[in-house]
This record gives C-alpha cells, sequence and structure tokens, in this order.
C-alpha cells in the first residue's frame, strides 16, 4: 500500500510538472511572448486591469504580461492598485512636457518606449502582444499560430481610419500607400516592435500638433478632437518603416456584435457601450467609480443566459447576446476574486454570486481557440491579383464612384458597398464626395464608404450654372490631384450599381491607350454636328458611360479634358435638342456623358465596348451573358411590382431605422412560360433584394433597435418577467453561430433543464404541504367541536366563533350577541 501511495504521488507530480501545474498553467510556448497594456493612475483603469487580469489567467495567455502603468508623482502618493496587476511604472505624458497639450493617450506609445527601454524582459522575449486595458481575452492570443511574421506584424482592422485614404495620411508619411487601418490588437516581433516604437511615439505627437486637420470629415474621429491621433500615430509610424500588416477583423469583436459564420474571436473590446434587453453597459458611466476598493460592490447584474433564451429566438443575436454576457460577467468575476483578495469579508450569498460560481458559467468561459475561419485574413492593400488558374500576377486596380452629400446618395452608396464586398472586385474602393461646406456640416454619411472629399461644383464656380453631373469629372480629377495611388488600373463606376462580380482589366482586355466601356447607344451626338463641334477628332467619338476601366496614365490625361469638355457642352445651349443629343429632356442633363465621349476623342482613346459588363434591370439578358453590374437608372418591374430609384429621391433610407424599399414578387409567382421575360424578372428580383440585403446590413452595423424583422422575439421580450423590450443593438457580420457557441447554448439548455424539474419538485412539495396542513385542521376541528359541543357553548360562541368559518364577520357578530 504504501509503495502504491508514492508512486501515485510521484505520477501526479509528473502530470503536475508536465502541465505547468501550480500557477504556471498554460503560460508556456514554444517562442517567448509578453503581453502589454497600458493604463494611468485612476480608479477607471484600475477596475479594467482587473477584468483583463482575471481574463488573461482563464484564457491561459502564455508568458508573462505587465501593466505599463502612467503617473505622476502626485498620483502615485494616493494610489492603491499597486498590486492589481506585474506593473512597470512609467513617467506619465498626459501633460506634453514640451507643448503642454493634454493627451493621455500619448502614454501608450510612451510607455511601450519606456518598456523597450528599461525593462529586462525586453531582453528576453521574441514576440510581444499589445492589448488595451478595456479588453477580455476569451483565449490564447499566440503571434505566429495568428500569422505574424517578423516584418508582417497582426493587427485588427480599424477601418474608420479615414485618414490613411486622404491628405492626412500625405502629409504624415512619405509612404501613404502603406498606411493601414489597424489598432486594438498587435502581434509583432520584439525587431519591428524596436523600430516602430519610437516613430510611433513621434508621429503621435506630430498628428496631435496637426489641429488644422482634426476634422471628422479628415480623421473620422467623430467629436473632431484629434482623439485618435495615437491611432494615426502607429498607423503613419508604421507606413514610415515600411512594416505592412496582415489585418484580422475576426480576432476581435466588439459585445453586441454578432461574429460571422465559423467565427471565434478571442477577444473582446467593450470600449463601446452594449446592452441585453433593459440591461446596458458604458465604460464611460464608471469613469470614478471605486468599484475594486468597495467590498461587495460589482456592476449591475446582467441577465441570465436562460432569460436571454426566453427574450430572443433568433440564434445568431442569442449567440451576440451571450457575448455581452461573458465580458460583463468577468469583469464582476474578476471583481469578485479582487475582493477577496483585498481581504475584505466573504459576501452574502445571492443568486449571482453563486452563477458566477458555478460549473455552468466554468464551462461558458473555458478558453477559446482560433479555428481556420477566425485566422481568415483580410485582403492585403497592396497585392496585386493573381489568377488561381494560371499563376499570373496582374495589376492593381482602385475603384471609385461618384456622390453627393444627400439621401439619395447613401442609400445608392450602402447598397454599391455592400455589393463590392460581395463581388470579389479586386483592390480598394473610393467614394468621391462632392459637398459644400455647408452640406458637410450637417452630414451624416460620412461611415458609409471610404471617402475622398471633394468641393462641390454644384453651383458652377464661374458661369453660375446648376449642374450636379458635373461633379464626377471634377471629382475625379480632384482625387488624382491629391492621392498618391499605385493601382494601374482604375475602374470609375455610378453611385447607382450594383455590382454581381468582379470588373477587371485583364479580362476585358482593356491595357494603355484602350480604355474599356459599355455602349450607352442614345449617344447620337457622336454622329453629328454635336461631335464636330466640340472634338478635333469625331470619327474617335465613341457611344460609351456607365462603367469605365482606364490606365492610370491615361486617365491622367484625360481627366482634365472630360471636365472641360463637359463644361463646353453644358454650355451650348443652342444643341441641346433631342434631335441633336438624343437627351429626351432636352435640358443639357447628359452633357458630362459627352463631356466624356469628346474628351476622350480629342486624345484619340478608342474603346473597347463591351455590352456584357452591365445591364440595366427590365431588360431582357442575352443568353449565357454573366453580367457584372446591375445599372438601376431606369423603372423597372415585376408584374404590378415596380422600382424608380428617382421615387426615392428625399427619403433617407440609412438614416431611419430598418427603412427598406418594398419587397419584390416571390420567385415562385413568376411566369415561367417565357424563358426571356423569366431572366429579365430573375434579374430584377436580384437587384431589388440586394438593396434590400444592403440597407438590412447596414441598419444592423448602426445598432438599430430590433425592429419589426424581429417581431417575434418582441412578443417574448414582452412577457420577460424582467427585461422588457429588447434594443437589440447589434452590429451584424453574419447570421450564423460557431461550434463553440453549439456547446455554450447546450450547457445552458442543460441548466435550465435542471432549473426547471428543481422548480417543479419544490412546487410539489409546497402544495403536499399546504394540502397536508389542511386535511390536519380539518381533521382536528372537526373533533373539537364534537368534544366541546355540551360545555361551554356559550363561551365557544364568544370567543371563538367564526375564526376559522367562511362567514366568519356574521358569524362573529352574532356570537358577540349572544355572550351579551
Amino acid at each position: 500500500m504504501a509503495e502504491f501511495s508514492l508512486l501515485l504521488a510521484v505520477v501526479v507530480l509528473g502530470l503536475g510538472i508536465g502541465t505547468g501545474w501550480g500557477g504556471e498553467t498554460g503560460q508556456k510556448a514554444s517562442y517567448r511572448v509578453h503581453t502589454l497594456f497600458s493604463v494611468e493612475c485612476q480608479n477607471y483603469f484600475d477596475w479594467q486591469t482587473v477584468g483583463l487580469m482575471n481574463s488573461y489567467r482563464k484564457a491561459k495567455q502564455p508568458g508573462p504580461i505587465t501593466r505599463l502603468l502612467s503617473c505622476t508623482d502626485e498620483e502615485k502618493k494616493n494610489y492603491r492598485g499597486m498590486h492589481l496587476a506585474p506593473t512597470l511604472e512609467v513617467p506619465s505624458m498626459s501633460r506634453h512636457p514640451r507643448t503642454g497639450d493634454w493627451y493621455p493617450a500619448i502614454n501608450k506609445p510612451a510607455g511601450v518606449v519606456h518598456w523597450l527601454k528599461h525593462s529586462k524582459d525586453a531582453e528576453n522575449v521574441d514576440w510581444v502582444v499589445i492589448l488595451d486595458a478595456d479588453m477580455i481575452i476569451r483565449g490564447p492570443i499566440i503571434p505566429w499560430e495568428l500569422g505574424a511574421e517578423k516584418g508582417r506584424p497582426v493587427a485588427a482592422y480599424y477601418g474608420y481610419l479615414r485618414g490613411c485614404d486622404n491628405i492626412l495620411a500625405q502629409l504624415h508619411t512619405k509612404h501613404p500607400q502603406l498606411c493601414d487601418k489597424v489598432g486594438g490588437l498587435l502581434a509583432m516581433h520584439i525587431d519591428d516592435l524596436r523600430t516602430l516604437a519610437p516613430m510611433w511615439l513621434s508621429k503621435t505627437e506630430e498628428v496631435r500638433e496637426d489641429r488644422a486637420h482634426w476634422g471628422t470629415n479628415i480623421t473620422g474621429d467623430i467629436y473632431g478632437e484629434g482623439w485618435i491621433s495615437e491611432m494615426y500615430g502607429y498607423s503613419f509610424g508604421a507606413a514610415e518603416v515600411g512594416l505592412r500588416h496582415k489585418i484580422n477583423d475576426n480576432l476581435m469583436i466588439y459585445p453586441s456584435y454578432i461574429p460571422p459564420e465559423g467565427i471565434e474571436p478571442i477577444l473582446l473590446h467593450y470600449g463601446l457601450p452594449f446592452s441585453v434587453g433593459n440591461w446596458s453597459f458604458n465604460k464611460l458611466a464608471h469613469h470614478e467609480d471605486d468599484i475594486v476598493y468597495n467590498c461587495g460592490q460589482l456592476f449591475p447584474e446582467p441577465p441570465y443566459p436562460r432569460e436571454v433564451k426566453q427574450m430572443e429566438i433568433d440564434p445568431n443575436q442569442r449567440r451576440a447576446l451571450f457575448l455581452s454576457l461573458e465580458c460583463m460577467n468577468i469583469l464582476n468575476e474578476g471583481l469578485l476574486l479582487q475582493h477577496e483578495a483585498n481581504g475584505c469579508p466573504k459576501p452574502r450569498w445571492s443568486k449571482y454570486l453563486s452563477y458566477l460560481k458555478s460549473k455552468t458559467f466554468a464551462e461558458l468561459t473555458k478558453p477559446k481557440y482560433v479555428n481556420p475561419a477566425t485566422l481568415q485574413m483580410m485582403e492585403d492593400n497592396d497585392q496585386e491579383h493573381v489568377s488561381e488558374d494560371t499563376g499570373n500576377t496582374y495589376p492593381k486596380i482602385h475603384t471609385l464612384f461618384s456622390t453627393e452629400c444627400t439621401p439619395y446618395f447613401d442609400w445608392q452608396t450602402v447598397g454599391l458597398m455592400h455589393s463590392f464586398h460581395t463581388s470579389g472586385q479586386p483592390g480598394n474602393i473610393t467614394r468621391l464626395l462632392s459637398c459644400s461646406d455647408e452640406d458637410l456640416k450637417q452630414y451624416k454619411g460620412h461611415d458609409l464608404a471610404p471617402t475622398h472629399y471633394v468641393p462641390s461644383m454644384n453651383q458652377h464656380p464661374l458661369t453660375g450654372d446648376w449642374y450636379p453631373a458635373i461633379n464626377k469629372p471634377a471629382a475625379v480629377l480632384h482625387w488624382l490631384n491629391h492621392v498618391n495611388t499605385d493601382a494601374e488600373f482604375i475602374v470609375i463606376l455610378d453611385a447607382d450599381m450594383i455590382l454581381r462580380g468582379p470588373i477587371t482589366p485583364w479580362e476585358f482586355k482593356a491595357a494603355r491607350g484602350r480604355p474599356v466601356s459599355t455602349p450607352y447607344d442614345y449617344l447620337i451626338g457622336c454622329d453629328n454636328e454635336l461631335a464636330r463641334l466640340h472634338t478635333s477628332h469625331p470619327e474617335a467619338c465613341d457611344k460609351v458611360g456607365g462603367v469605365i476601366i482606364m490606365h492610370i496614365d491615361d486617365l491622367r490625361k484625360f481627366a482634365m479634358l472630360w471636365l472641360h469638355k463637359t463644361e463646353e457642352v453644358r454650355a451650348d445651349r443652342a444643341h441641346y435638342a433631342r434631335n441633336i443629343t438624343g437627351d429626351i429632356y432636352e435640358s443639357g442633363w447628359i452633357s458630362e456623358m459627352y463631356g466624356y465621349s469628346f474628351g476622350a476623342a480629342e486624345l484619340k482613346l478608342r474603346h473597347v465596348i463591351s455590352s456584357e459588363i452591365l445591364i440595366y434591370p427590365g431588360y431582357v439578358p442575352e443568353r449565357g451573358v454573366k453580367y457584372r453590374v446591375f445599372h438601376y437608372g431606369l423603372r423597372f418591374s415585376v408584374g404590378n411590382w415596380s422600382f424608380d430609384k428617382a421615387d426615392w429621391r428625399e427619403v433617407d433610407m440609412v438614416n431611419r431605422c430598418w427603412a427598406r424599399f418594398p419587397d419584390p414578387p416571390d420567385l415562385s409567382t413568376l411566369d415561367r412560360l417565357d424563358e426571356d421575360n423569366l431572366q429579365r424578372d430573375l434579374l430584377s428580383i436580384e437587384c431589388a433584394k440586394t438593396l434590400n440585403k444592403a440597407l438590412e446590413l447596414h441598419h444592423e452595423r448602426r445598432n438599430c433597435a430590433t425592429g419589426n424583422s424581429l417581431s417575434t422575439s418582441k412578443e417574448k421580450i414582452v412577457t420577460s418577467r424582467k427585461f422588457g423590450s429588447l434594443d437589440g443593438s447589434f452590429a451584424s457580420k453574419s447570421n450564423h453561430k460557431s461550434a463553440n457557441n453549439t456547446k455554450e447554448l447546450a450547457s445552458v439548455e442543460k441548466d435550465e433543464v435542471v432549473s426547471s424539474f428543481r422548480f417543479w419538485v419544490i412546487a410539489l412539495w409546497a402544495f403536499s404541504g399546504v394540502g397536508f396542513l389542511i386535511v390536519v385542521f380539518v381533521i382536528y376541528s372537526g373533533h373539537s367541536r364534537r368534544g366541546t359541543r355540551t360545555k361551554h357553548r356559550s363561551r365557544r360562541r364568544s370567543l371563538h366563533s367564526g375564526y376559522m368559518e367562511i362567514n366568519g364577520r356574521d358569524r362573529y357578530l352574532r356570537g358577540a350577541d349572544a355572550s351579551l
């Protein structure tokens, strides 16, 4: 027996060593990793530290972690939180020592620079993970597993950093084309960090001092106060040293957002408010909260999983709510453990505390691990197209489209941007947004697309002519003059288009000197005196428009002529007539189209004209042609249903939650006897459905309250014991749940079954107990009446009459009378 005990002890000890037992669990890795996060000496950062540190332990993040604590000498005197995390004290730069500018966010790059210079840990590490304090780690963040390489860090996507696309990048880095919109999660090799960190700090100072370009329309900063200068400092600093990122939009998620299908995010960033039913959380509301040091104080408890399941029947939105619960519960669990470490007395029992210590909660918050879908990177900004069939490398493409600051163009932008992302179109896209200064002040749609801002030419500065269509050539010219692009070919679209597939120069045989476009046969001015008046080479006038694919060298030569010829034709009112221009309104409205054709003719740019790129919904398609673009510029219909974009000119479809166009007919209702008409109607329905799908996803991203599309869910919510209506603040990226979520829901269902069984057992026990008491009372009262009927009758009436009778009041009064 003794030998067996000894052998068992040896085995257990061996298992303990092999698994990192005793505080080292999950902390070993084949390469050395160090995690950093930056804070200040404030209660606000202390409770965030507690949450992050709790998640760090639960997630089994490998390697050590260091809190970079920026404090002034005065703050340090009263600071109570030195024990909250492994800490490196950093001199505070909240008040800049040179400029006096108050900007606490600069402490992040300053803290990293200080760590690299003064920490021995920095000399004994290969990889660094940099996080923000307001994050919850859900699983191990291992740089090389995420795809990081030396010279190629991995980062999360921060799409709102529009300064990478405009004058801000041109002013603050010599390589604006290398500017990546990244932040949040940073995983990089230590050598890259040593190169980048000083530039990160320097560029942060530089951008912060550039007050002339703090505007929302330039930076994307909703406050317009330069608060995200540190983020730009990072992106511009990385561009300066030539660091291109592998950009991942799956690893990090904001609570209430819905992960795409199959994605398991490993980082929750609660930088934005989020809610579940009537419960909500906003970190800014707890800026002065002393919650770390007040024994027993936690954040308001969120709903329980079973309550969320009752209030939301959609499994995808329910998944988002579960992530919100997970974030809040890990924060509160961290506070609970920290209070215990602070020496607080054991808190009184509560249902919520019991849940946080339950096996169900432990199961729901087990470490999550990245899968291949989660590791999928966004397309590199500078990546050239490579044919999967031939392995050939193709030139880079950039897509442009022109709009104005109106609701009419906003919903078109939403439709085009959605289709761009689903079509497989290579390269980047830029919206050329023409606005007056006054319009720009009121404009709400800055985040609808990557945008280049252009002065409006609606009212011509010289003639006073009102002609908004001139903004298209004016905007293209402005973009060429103000943006450095390394794209070889430019694709130009109209806003009222839907992409169905990629439009590439190599497929449609575009080349330098040979642009590609689509036929606009109604431009009869190419055949008559209009062309002879406005171009030296009328024989070179092509009737084209809509989609344009042009080499950048041709576009640079051509753009100015496009604008000048548009002005020229617009001014030629003597030839507005329909029999000359083909303009059915005879108002010169298509002058810009002639400006394009006449400008190209001046340079003898002859087009490859393809009728297989674009189709108008409502037209009968050619058999076998896979059109790449819907151009819904004309009214189209299916049966009694119809759509005309002009009917929606004044309707704010983008800012009014859940606004959508009337649904087209169901496919089952179509007449299938005529194949041509059937194919026509199928394309029309596809166009309309794509527009509505784009609007639906847009409203979800805007955190619109749950609307009619989730009416069933709302009915469930009304009957909820505690939570009223669900506000549904979801920025959906997809509508499916992951395998891990299935396990979580199964765990919750199991918990609910147990709870339900427990409820009925207790109810049955209570009912039996009450029944037993009633039977005992009836028997007892019967014996009492028989035994005392002949004795003390008047006394019984006066003292006891009616107290246990149904008509107690009347009996009591009669008994009182008898006693008198």
